[in-house]
């Protein structure tokens, strides 16, 4: 209906207004390595609450 009336459907900017670069590179170095999960062995998992898995 909106190309009908010579309009075009509205498209999302790609960033915000608001956003500080700088405060995200300063997040990034200091807070998230504390945040990230270390990578350890994984196990195998079952989905049943009764039955456990196979190992």
């Amino acid at each position: 209906m909106l190309h009908r009336l010579g309009w075009s459907p509205p498209v999302p900017q790609r960033r915000a207004a608001e956003r500080d670069d700088e405060a995200i590179a300063t997040w990034v170095k200091e807070t998230w390595p504390t945040v990230e999960k270390p990578g350890g062995a994984r196990t195998r998992g079952s989905s049943s609450r009764t039955r456990q898995a196979n190992r």
